[in-house]
């Protein structure tokens, strides 16, 4: 019902248990050796204490250098309150000198009428940078909400990723973000990804349907099928009255071949459906492995490795392994 993240490669997370203040060990030692973060005293790196303003402005001092982006003014941040990851993300996007791109995202969202929450464009921005990491099924309470305040692990996480972005890892992410528009919607298409792009940046978790453990599991969040379960079913919208089936192959084959869209005619709202699986072939749990929604022809919100996010359909793993469409609306 979803795609997950793997662990991190490290001996670290085969030698013991993974905790908020140890899960990342290789990428926290990377981060301090490169002088982005130090230790927190006689605690050492004290992983699952929240991040201080002042280790957050050195960072973003380090990363704006390395990065080229020093014309950049840091913004002044209160000692002693607490940076949530949402203002994290949107810190660190700007000092990667993709602050208007993240607007331009909001602008797009917001002119659309779908009332995106504050943080929309900067977290499409840091999720699709691959900013964020997915903890694995059996660890999902390490997992963090969009507005908990973030944890010196989790930075040094994502300070370890913008580390090793390639050359042209920024001005790529540019280029195809730039592009986001979405069409005008009908009011239906309106209601239901009202409630989608609600939910950007909620944590991947594998069976999640809801905000909170009202489901019964550990942490709030959604697999990809529970996402769309989400927006059509739980919501008590009218669409989701067709929809019958919980997971993303269910949800494939409980149509008619002769009702299965292709990319070229999907319209905002579909459900879209991913794996091996081609237009005539037969939805298995093994060929139809992920599921989204399109806000558009071009773009998709989704749960999967970085939680609820936005991707492209024209490029990448999306358009690859595209399936069909499936009109609710």
């Amino acid at each position: 019902v979803g795609i997950a993240a793997l662990a991190p490669g490290t001996a670290d997370a085969a030698a013991k248990k993974l905790t908020a203040a140890n899960w990342d060990a290789s990428e926290q030692r990377l981060v301090v050796s490169d002088a982005v973060m130090g230790e927190a005293g006689q605690a050492g790196f004290a992983g699952a204490s929240r991040l201080s303003a002042q280790a957050e402005s050195s960072a973003l001092t380090a990363i704006a250098e390395r990065e080229g982006t020093t014309s950049i003014a840091i913004p002044a941040l209160q000692a002693g309150t607490p940076i949530t990851l949402v203002r994290f993300d949107a810190l660190l996007v700007d000092q990667l000198g993709l602050g208007d791109v993240a607007e331009h995202v909001q602008q797009v969202a917001a002119a659309a009428g779908l009332v995106p929450p504050s943080y929309f464009g900067s977290e499409v921005v840091a999720r699709y940078l691959s900013l964020r990491y997915n903890h694995p099924a059996g660890e999902d309470r390490l997992e963090l909400y969009p507005r908990d305040p973030i944890t010196r692990s989790e930075a040094a996480h994502s300070f370890a990723v913008a580390l090793g972005f390639e050359p042209w890892t920024l001005s790529a992410a540019r280029e195809t973000l730039s592009g986001f528009s979405l069409p005008p919607y009908s009011s239906a298409q309106r209601a239901a990804l009202r409630i989608a792009v609600s939910k950007i940046g909620m944590p991947y978790v594998w069976g999640g349907t809801t905000d909170n453990t009202a489901d019964g599991l550990e942490h709030g969040g959604y697999d990809c099928s529970g996402f769309a379960w989400r927006v059509y079913k739980l919501s008590g919208l009218p669409a989701g009255k067709s929809i019958l089936g919980r997971t993303a192959a269910q949800q494939a084959g409980e149509i008619p071949k002769s009702s299965r869209i292709p990319p070229a005619s999907v319209q905002p709202g579909d459900l879209l459906f991913f794996g091996s699986a081609r237009l005539d072939s037969t939805a298995t749990e093994a060929s139809v492995i992920h599921e989204g929604i399109a806000l558009s022809a071009q773009w998709a919100i989704h749960s999967s490795d970085q939680g609820v996010y936005v991707l492209p359909l024209s490029s990448g793993w999306l358009a690859e392994s595209f399936s069909w469409a499936r009109r609710v609306l």
